[in-house]
């Protein structure tokens, strides 16, 4: 019997937002869970257009290299966040109760 498997519905009630990094233009989708977790899904273009990926692209030995988050892009999800473009999850649902 094959594993039961469960949609993932995390996305529904509040899907990830275009964020623009104000330093290079990178476009990405933000979501903030909370103030301690970011999710960022990158996309060709934004991962062209990054200079600290590129940096840390050129510094790996094999092209492999671990990319960890660009410090420009955020400080640019953190504005968002200030500016009421993107709301964090955990501060909504407590509006909610």
């Amino acid at each position: 019997m094959p594993p039961s498997s469960r949609q993932d519905n995390r996305l529904d009630d509040m899907p990830m937002v275009a964020v623009a990094c104000r330093t290079c233009g990178a476009q990405v989708l933000a979501r903030k869970s909370s103030w301690n977790q970011t999710s960022v899904q990158w996309n060709a273009d934004a991962t062209a257009r990054c200079h600290e990926r590129a940096e840390a692209q050129k510094m790996s030995d094999h092209g492999r290299g671990v990319f960890l988050a660009c410090a420009a892009l955020s400080e640019s999800i953190l504005n968002a966040v200030r500016q009421g473009e993107l709301a964090i999850v955990d501060e909504m649902a407590r509006t909610a109760m």
